[in-house]
This record gives structure tokens, C-alpha cells and sequence, in this order.
């Protein structure tokens, strides 16, 4: 059994992940809730917030990977900050269980729960998967694979094997959606710019491969839009391969299928293979005594209360972001829902932070979350990019700007948003980086191989 430790018997508003919404929602509260005599409690097993959206940039060597990520030391000082995971909450009791990084497991009691654990990558029991693939959910699964590619690329320009050089420089990338474009765009920009700075590379050596099950990449764009990305890519070699999906990668040896019928596609070798075929709920929810929706996420209403089965909502009970099934009244998913993406979370948060200030203090009214999404950016490399914003389609170096403008205003705390213009300022002037850090995955090996003694001879 779980033993109980109060960290503070002030009321307690528990957010239950650090990511865009729980800082949002904790940046928002801490100063006005300790001002009441409470506290606002943080639960989550790093000590960071990572901005998604900027993952593709920091795998192209185009931003430092600490400038993406923002401290919740810093930046929630006024709040108490717990380096665990919330394995299960009790609502009727008001508790909720606590795992922390280091120690035993513990119950927390708490006066309002905001349910804010995001998503994560959301994959299929594909043979070989598991062990040849990487995600690019996280900031360390950014900075390896940027290291994977240079290291990939290094190593191919010593070998003399035709067919293991072939390998090291064939990367893939499976899922078209925003996140799996862009990250293969920021990786074909990066790697011919280091093989052009390597000489033993030559230019039509390395191939680039998108898989994607469905008919089109990007559904987020117009049909048009998406089409003339496809041109895009293709006129950069690289290969985007649809109503494809990846079916077997035991050893690196990719087996694809065509899609619907399910039948032989092609079959080729790789030591890089990205998987960004979408996201899905925390599973952490399935640890609550709150109502599951079918996508796995919390139901709320438009107050973004976390409501029961009967669409009355529960008391002290809150949820936003990717883990909440907000109701979208502009349209949004088929099911009436918001589309789960930074747009809505930083907005949802914001909302949030007000709503729950206004039932537990009585300052202001209560409102309800409506924002018609404004359109949408993408990135693919420097200087190149499309977007739809407001109606208006970009394509190219002005759709660029407009994905770097609008990330970099929705980019938490002006230290950051300075941290990230910065990076990319220097890249004007002295292009990205493109600098291999070894051994991060051992990086005590150096000094154990010096510590080792050394036979005589």
C-alpha cells in the first residue's frame, strides 16, 4: 500500500503532467493561489517542458536542444514541484497516487485535479519496430537521431561494402502527417549538407523514404497544397511512398505492404528508421475513476471540467490538451472533438488557469473554450516550407516565415522565444549545425577504457 506524505495541507490544485498545459496552467495559478493560502502542485518525471513542434528543427541541427525545452524550476517558483508520475487518482476520495522518480510510491490529497499527462507516440505491433525504430516525441529521441544520421553518414564514407554503405545512408521516415514531413525534410537538408562537407559521399548516394498508409501526406493542408508537397519532396529525391505501410523490420530489413489489399510492396535495408505515424492519450487515464472516450481521452465540456458518462460535470475535476476530449464547437474531429496540436493546448491552458481561479476563488465568470483553428505551418528545411493560414495558401520561403513566426510567438517564456531566435540568427550567418556528439549513450566509456589497466607486454 502506498503510504501517505504531505508535502504541504494547504488546498491543493494537483496538475497532473508538466507539459504545455500543465505549465500554462501552473504559470497562471501559482502567484494567485498561494495569494489564497494554497498551492499548485506539478507532478511529472521531468524537469522540463518540451515544445513539440520544434523536434524536426532540433533533429536538422537548426536549434540547440536545450532552447526548446523550458525549466519548471525556474519558471514555477511559486509552486511545488514533484519529480514523479501520477499511477492512479481517486477522485471520490480526492487523492491520487504518486510515483516519484526516486523513493517509494505515496497518496496525495488535493482539492482540484487538472488531468494534463498529453500524449504519447502511438504504435503497432510491427515485428522489429521495438528494436530498430525511434520516435520523435521526446527531446533525447532528437538529439540521437541527429546523431544517428551524421554518425550514419561518417561511418558509410569509410565503408567499401556496397550494400552496407547502401544501408547506412538509406533513412525512412513512416508517417506523412506534419511531423513525419518535416522531420524528413530537416534530415535530407541536414545530411546532403554534411556529405557535401564530408567529399566521400556523392550526392545521389543517400536516399530518403516516406511511408505512408493513406492516399495523401498532411491532411492538415489542402488537397492541392498536399499534392504540390509531394512534388516538393520528390524534387528533392526524396521518395514518398503512399497507401504504403510498413509491415516487418526485424534487422533493419524493411518489409512493406500495399494498402488496403495488404499485399507485397518493397523490401530494402536501413540503420535509420523513424516512426511518426500519430500519437494517442496517455494511458494514464485508464488509472482514474473518470469516464474514457473511445480515442482513450477524458471526457469535458466546453468549460473544459472533466464531465461523467451522463455530460454533467464533476466537481474539482479539470482536463485539456491532448489527454481531453475537448468539444470543438467550430468543427475540428469527426467525433466534434479538437484536434490535438499546440494551437489548441496553449489555448485551452490559458482558459483553463481562469476557469479553475473563477469556481475555487469566485473571481470572474466561468467560460467556455471556442477557437476556430487558424490554419496551419510547416517547416521543411531551411528557407522552405507551405502553410494555410486564415484561407490563405504559402508555399516556399514565405510559408517558411510564417512557420517560424508563428512557432516562435507560441514558443513558453520570452527566455525562451530569445533562446530560439538566437539559434536561428546564427544560422543565417553560419548555416546549421552539424556537429556529432559521440559516446551520449556512454558517456563514462572514455574514462573507463584510461581507468582500465593495461596488461604489460
Amino acid at each position: 500500500m502506498p503510504i501517505t506524505k504531505n508535502f504541504s495541507d494547504r488546498p491543493r490544485i494537483l496538475v497532473v503532467g508538466g507539459g504545455y498545459v500543465g505549465l500554462y496552467v501552473a504559470m497562471k495559478l501559482q502567484k494567485k493561489v498561494k495569494a489564497h493560502g494554497g498551492i499548485v502542485t506539478v507532478v511529472d518525471p521531468l524537469p522540463y517542458m518540451t515544445y513539440l513542434p520544434f523536434l524536426p528543427e532540433v533533429a536538422g541541427g537548426q536549434i540547440e536542444p536545450r532552447h526548446v525545452v523550458v525549466s519548471h524550476r525556474q519558471h514555477l517558483k511559486h509552486a511545488e514541484l514533484i519529480a514523479g508520475r501520477v499511477s492512479a487518482v481517486d477522485h471520490k476520495n480526492n487523492k491520487a497516487v504518486v510515483v516519484p522518480v526516486v523513493g517509494a510510491p505515496f497518496e496525495l490529497e488535493y482539492t482540484d485535479v487538472v488531468i494534463a499527462a498529453g500524449s504519447i507516440t502511438r504504435t503497432f505491433p510491427i515485428p522489429g519496430l521495438a528494436q530498430e525504430g525511434i520516435g520523435l516525441k521526446s527531446i533525447e529521441e532528437a538529439v540521437a537521431l541527429r546523431n544517428k544520421v551524421l554518425e550514419r553518414i561518417e561511418a558509410a564514407s569509410l565503408m567499401t561494402n556496397a550494400e552496407a554503405r547502401k544501408r547506412a545512408l538509406t533513412f525512412v521516415v513512416v508517417g506523412g502527417g506534419f511531423a513525419g514531413i518535416e522531420t524528413i525534410t530537416e534530415i535530407e537538408d541536414m545530411a546532403r549538407h554534411e556529405a557535401a562537407l564530408n567529399g566521400r559521399i556523392g550526392k545521389d548516394e543517400m536516399r530518403f523514404v516516406v511511408v505512408e498508409a493513406m492516399g495523401r501526406i498532411m491532411p492538415e493542408v489542402t488537397e492541392d497544397q498536399a499534392l504540390w508537397v509531394v512534388d516538393h519532396l520528390r524534387s528533392r529525391g526524396i521518395e514518398v511512398l503512399l497507401n504504403t505501410s510498413l509491415d516487418n523490420a526485424e534487422g533493419g530489413v524493411l518489409k512493406l505492404i500495399n494498402m488496403p489489399e495488404k499485399t507485397p510492396a518493397d523490401e530494402f535495408e536501413t540503420d535509420t528508421l523513424v516512426w511518426t505515424a500519430g500519437v494517442m492519450a496517455n494511458p494514464m487515464v485508464r488509472s482514474t475513476d473518470f469516464p474514457i472516450e473511445p480515442r482513450g481521452r477524458v471526457m469535458t465540456g466546453t468549460d473544459l471540467r472533466i464531465t461523467g458518462e451522463d455530460g454533467i460535470a464533476i466537481e474539482g475535476a479539470w482536463a485539456a490538451g491532448d489527454v481531453a476530449a475537448v468539444p470543438d464547437v467550430t468543427g475540428g474531429l469527426p467525433d466534434g472533438t479538437c484536434v490535438p496540436n499546440a494551437q489548441h493546448a496553449v489555448r485551452q491552458a490559458k482558459l483553463l488557469a481562469h476557469n479553475i481561479y473563477s469556481t475555487r476563488y469566485g473571481v470572474g465568470q466561468v467560460k467556455n473554450y471556442k477557437h476556430k483553428n487558424l490554419g496551419a505551418v510547416a517547416g521543411f528545411g531551411a528557407n522552405k516550407g507551405v502553410a494555410k493560414i486564415m484561407g490563405i495558401k504559402l508555399k516556399g520561403w514565405p510559408a517558411w516565415m510564417a512557420h517560424r513566426g508563428y512557432h516562435g510567438m507560441a514558443m513558453p517564456t520570452f527566455e525562451r522565444k530569445f533562446r530560439v531566435i538566437g539559434d536561428w540568427m546564427v544560422a543565417v550567418f553560419f548555416t546549421r549545425d552539424t556537429l556529432q556528439l559521440n559516446n551520449l549513450d556512454n558517456p563514462r566509456a572514455t574514462f573507463v577504457e584510461a581507468a582500465t589497466p593495461k596488461p604489460r607486454s
